[in-house]
């Protein structure tokens, strides 16, 4: 698979790049629609989203040298290196959830208008990891255990995929593929529950945390490139942490929650 996009000579623009560049993008603009749907404060939103995206990133590259610590100081100049992969997401949720609480509490925002902007970050973020996953693919990174041809061509897999998980002869699972199709359904299941009207604030937040802590914890178990904690897969232990957190939000919103205002019903 070719990972380069674009070359200028100069410089190269890899797939990765804009793959993660376009989940960005799209998911910013569909935050974007559902704060205006909501009557939400969406300049501010956007003025702090721009920091919430620079540490975002930072968290994700940050988390995952530190998970390859040993590499990295035997090999500094590749830190800065991330059109080679090695953004980790659950180092990004971490990051941007950091950072979106503290601006708030930065400019004296009220706790539950701090969830309320974590309740419609979900939304862009399940979206901007549907979108992300295919650098892995150009990457040809983040991919199973082998498997056969006819295996993934009995799944109707399409042929280019195929052949982009065919590597030095053998073919892998191409899980980044599976994640995608899981979480467009998540997609759809949180944008479905953001019609009811009598959403409880927090609500979609604590689907979209259970929900993909379900579909990484299984997806992990056939990852071949895991970032590794002693015995332990580091994404399957916050997966199952995410999960937690996200069940107690959906039963303090059931119980306590506000709903959303009605204008924005």
């Amino acid at each position: 698979m070719e990972r380069v996009a674009i070359d200028l000579g100069f410089i190269q623009i890899y797939w990765y790049s804009i793959a993660i560049l376009l989940g960005v993008i799209l998911g910013s603009c569909i935050i974007f629609l559902e704060l205006k749907r909501l009557k939400m404060d969406y300049k501010y939103f956007f003025d702090m989203l721009f920091y919430v995206i620079i540490f975002g990133f930072l968290g994700a590259r940050i988390y995952y040298v530190l998970f390859n610590l040993d590499y990295y100081l035997q090999n500094p100049g590749e830190i800065i290196a991330v059109w080679n992969g090695g953004l980790a997401i659950h180092g990004a949720i971490i990051a941007g959830a950091l950072t979106i609480i503290l601006y708030n509490v930065i400019h004296k925002r009220k706790f539950m208008e701090t969830i309320k902007f974590l309740d419609v970050s979900s939304v862009g973020l399940i979206l901007g990891q549907i979108i992300g996953r295919w650098g892995n693919f150009f990457n040809g990174e983040a991919h199973g255990g082998p498997t056969t041809a006819l295996f993934l061509e009995k799944l109707h897999i399409p042929d280019f995929i195929i052949k982009g998980m065919t590597i030095n002869g053998v073919v892998y699972h191409p899980t980044f593929l599976y994640e995608s199709v899981l979480n467009i359904i998540g997609l759809v299941i949180i944008l479905i529950v953001r019609r009811v009207k009598s959403l409880k604030v927090g609500t979609c937040l604590a689907i979209y945390l259970m929900w993909y802590s379900v579909v990484r914890f299984f997806i992990e178990s056939m990852r071949t490139d895991s970032l590794m904690l002693m015995n332990l897969k580091m994404a399957q232990v916050i997966s199952i942490f995410l999960f937690i957190l996200g069940l107690v939000i959906l039963i303090l919103s059931i119980i306590k929650g506000d709903r959303y205002n009605k204008e924005g019903d």
